[in-house]
């Protein structure tokens, strides 16, 4: 079917559109929090969520793939604003994990929406993000454990990071992303 024809979306396909926007949002928010870090000497903080943003990024445009490859004219909307304002680490890394926690809410309700509407190919396209989102939400939990238990010594929080976070190979079995994974 052609990109240009009229098509009634199902539940699971207008919730897929609007997550694209907030995969991109996700995207501006930990670019602001790399920022924060970056610009107070936290190289490895600043590199952790530098590269957060980037998967945020791969992430919309998987599901932008998705939709192109099942012919339906993705919508690429505008996104929110971020929040700058913070005081301490802590604070960074609290939004962050909330921020994982709200998008497995809205994962999960991809995926039910999918298997609701008897859609087998969008529910198998959204195992992958269920996967990656307990990985998600676990790395952010541990992360906020050791960033409370540093206390205001943020070179420990550094520490851990460069120790434990390591950049991860390549996942053979995400979905392409449109333009390429970056």
């Amino acid at each position: 079917m052609p990109l240009e024809a009229q098509q009634q979306l199902s539940p699971f396909t207008e919730l897929l559109q609007q997550q694209v926007g907030r995969e991109l949002s996700a995207q501006q928010q930990y670019v602001a929090l790399a920022v924060w870090f970056d610009a107070r000497d936290l190289p490895q903080l600043a590199a952790l969520f530098y590269r957060q943003a980037v998967e945020e990024r791969n992430h919309a445009m998987m599901m932008v793939q998705y939709l192109l490859d099942r012919g339906v004219p993705p919508v690429i909307p505008g996104i929110e604003a971020v929040r700058n304002d913070f005081l301490q680490p802590v604070d960074l890394i609290r939004l962050a994990l909330q921020q994982e926690e709200q998008v497995t809410v809205w994962i999960e309700a991809l995926f039910k929406a999918a298997r609701d509407d008897g859609d087998f190919l969008g529910e198998q396209f959204m195992l992958w993000f269920l996967k990656e989102q307990v990985e998600e939400v676990s790395a952010m939990s541990t992360l906020l454990t050791i960033t409370e238990r540093a206390g205001n010594d943020f070179f420990k929080i550094e520490e851990f990071v460069a120790r434990e976070g390591t950049t991860e190979a390549a996942d053979p079995s995400a979905p392409r992303a449109a333009g390429g994974v970056l």
